[in-house]
């Protein structure tokens, strides 16, 4: 049954109709992700469910007695207030309505103070508030002021969770969040008893969590049934069959054009039925939205720096007493994809500063290697001008940019980074948080370099710019830095990633975030001296079951509702920089072991190889034997990486 439903919404800014006649159902206990483009109106749509906003036309029906709760992307907060205050927030009207119970005000109706306290639980909202901040792991007493960004987004959603909601309604909740945060609370949303709505464009945590995928496209929500992976499959079918409807409609309307262009003759004898078609096939392709198309991205290549970017020899940095790095040895070579990963305040910004010769070591010694030319992302946008238009912002005082030794005029570079050329004189301060992004990414891939640094790119950037970004930065031929939360992104670039494992201690892994998992696993299974440690990646469990996980968030009681199975597809992992490269490889590596066995088995069949290299024949007789098992491991990982 439908807690909240919302049909026939139209919402417009200017001439863009974010909401074209837009519905939507949401069902109990239903977890729905809210995805779509930069910009099409993803948070006002959230804003209009939790009625903080109206839309131009439409109704919003919710069922009685239904409890509807909103965490914004970037919630605010009193800074004089204490974390204890700030979260019974959520039950204000509650511990109103007891005050004024206690005091007994004239001309309150204490009959129906009462009916309300009781029918909230009000009477003890302080073990309720006390119970939720448990349960998160928040201090009550920590004033808001001090706290981090990822620890307000706790805040925040404790706020929320603390009036038992029926209906969560979630913006970005996973940013400024570390991977434990991220894991806690895909735990908790599962968990949750009533029915969520969250706009996210980490696609792990999507898979995680979700049972339903609507896509806000071109004014209209569009569902698609079960996790992101399975969303994938579905969309893809789904533009192959418009593309073709698309095309068939635009061949028969530049017929009836050339039909209806035909001489006097023609025009005596035309069919008024056929003209009204043909005025309707005009009015049906002049009011079709187009897909948008994809961003084109391309970094501007600096000179090639040296073959070592950076070496440290038992680096370490403390600040206060607390060590942040300690005894780091490792060596960064011109090419590597290179991922940090740790809890928020661990130190990843104090290494990478240290790598790049940024910040001195208290002790050991750090060598940078030559001709480094460094372009830095800033996840804070320190370096955003709000006040300047978006085509001084990427090319202040000039109308062209160079990349990679050709000029491209900064109109057209915006279209590649699909800012319209109306918008290019519009102020940076009109932009959405993910369109901020995509222009501070344009300003960086305008300056040359070979050693790009990212720190957390991904956030508010849409799920679509995100697989360019990707794919832009497995081809890119410099070094890069990589500081992020999202592990499907981590996963897809990286070829190694640097580990915090607490107290100052870091550690190198090969590959990204699923093989530093598996192989931290495997490693604490055989320090433990575990049997079958060997094969614990097998045995881990997937992402996508993730439904069975313990109850750890306050809910109200509903009574149980029948659902279907929700559709749950398993990801697919993109190739790696390194595993590309390696099936780029393996073809002429398997060719060359073959030529090498022929000719040996060549040399073999000769009898009078026995008489002229006698002492030689056994160790050429091994060669061929050590040539068919390296052959059948090629051709087998040949065969696994080809079918990713």
């Amino acid at each position: 049954m439908a807690v909240l439903t919302l049909s026939n919404a139209q919402l417009a800014f200017g001439h863009v109709a974010l909401l074209d006649h837009a519905g939507l159902a949401l069902e109990t206990g239903e977890r729905v992700g809210l995805i779509g483009r930069n910009g099409t109106g993803k948070s006002s749509l959230l804003k209009i469910l939790a009625g903080l906003e109206k839309p131009d036309d439409g109704q919003l029906q919710i069922q009685n007695g239904v409890e509807v709760a909103y965490v914004p992307q970037e919630p605010t907060f009193s800074d004089d207030a204490t974390v204890f205050s700030t979260v019974s927030e959520g039950l204000a009207d509650v511990k109103a309505a007891r005050e004024r119970f206690e005091a007994h005000a004239d001309g309150d109706d204490l009959d129906a103070l009462m009916t309300l306290i009781e029918a909230r639980n009000g009477w003890n909202w302080e073990q309720r508030v006390d119970e939720t901040l448990q349960r998160l792991h928040l201090d009550p007493n920590l004033p808001i002021a001090g706290l981090s960004g990822g620890t307000k987004k706790r805040v925040a959603l404790a706020r929320a969770l603390v009036a038992s909601p029926d209906v969560l309604l979630l913006d970005e909740p996973t940013n400024h969040l570390d991977l434990n945060a991220i894991t806690w609370l895909e735990e908790l949303l599962v968990a949750f008893q009533g029915s969520i709505i969250l706009i996210s464009h980490d696609r792990a945590f999507l898979d995680n969590v979700c049972t339903r995928i609507i896509e806000l496209d071109r004014g209209q929500l569009r569902p698609f049934p079960g996790n992101f992976t399975a969303y994938e499959t579905l969309k893809a079918q789904q533009l192959a069959d418009e593309a073709v409807t698309n095309a068939k409609a635009d061949k028969l309307l530049a017929q009836e054009e050339v039909w209806i262009r035909k001489g006097v003759e023609a025009r005596r004898t035309r069919s008024v039925a056929r003209i009204k078609r043909l005025e309707d096939l005009r009015s049906a392709r002049q009011s079709r939205r187009d897909v948008v198309g994809r961003a084109k991205l391309e970094v501007s290549q600096g000179d090639r720096s040296g073959k070592i970017v950076a070496e440290l020899e038992e680096v370490s940095k403390a600040f206060g007493g607390r060590t942040i790095v300690k005894g780091f040895t490792g060596t960064i070579l011109r090419g590597d994809k290179v991922g940090l990963v740790g809890s928020n305040g661990a130190g990843k910004t104090t290494l990478l500063k240290m790598i790049l010769g940024e910040l001195a070591p208290d002790s050991g010694t750090v060598k940078q290697g030559a001709n480094l030319a460094v372009a830095y992302f800033d996840q804070m946008r320190d370096n955003l001008d709000l006040n300047a238009t978006l085509a001084d912002f990427i090319s202040p005082g000039s109308e062209w940019i160079e990349i990679n030794g050709s000029r491209k005029h900064v109109m057209g570079y915006l279209q590649d980074f699909l800012f319209s050329p109306a918008r290019a004189n519009s102020p940076v301060r009109t932009l959405s948080g993910g369109e901020r992004n995509r222009l501070l990414l344009a300003r960086l891939f305008a300056k040359p370099s070979n050693v790009l640094v990212l720190d957390e790119p991904t956030n508010d950037l849409d799920i679509d710019t995100l697989d360019l970004l990707e794919d832009l930065l497995a081809e890119y031929p410099g070094t890069v830095f990589l500081v992020s939360h999202d592990r499907r992104f981590l996963d897809n670039v990286v070829t190694s990633t640097l580990v915090s494992e607490g107290d100052g201690a870091w550690r190198e892994y090969e590959g990204g975030v699923e093989d530093w998992l598996i192989q931290s696993k495997r490693a604490q299974a055989l320090a433990a001296g575990k049997p079958g440690a060997a094969s614990i990646a097998s045995a881990a469990k997937p992402a996508a079951q993730a439904d069975t996980r313990t109850p750890v968030a306050p809910a109200k009681e509903q009574a149980a509702v029948p659902t279907a199975a929700p559709v749950v597809a398993t990801p697919k992992r993109k190739l790696s920089y390194k595993e590309q490269r390696e099936l780029d490889e393996l073809p002429a590596r398997i060719e060359a072991l073959e030529t090498e066995q022929a000719e040996l088995a060549r040399q073999l069949a000769d009898p009078e190889v026995y008489v002229k290299e006698g002492v030689n024949v056994a160790a050429m007789t091994a060669r061929v034997e050590a040539i068919d098992e390296e052959l059948m491991h090629a051709l087998e990982r040949w065969e696994v990486l080809g079918a990713r």
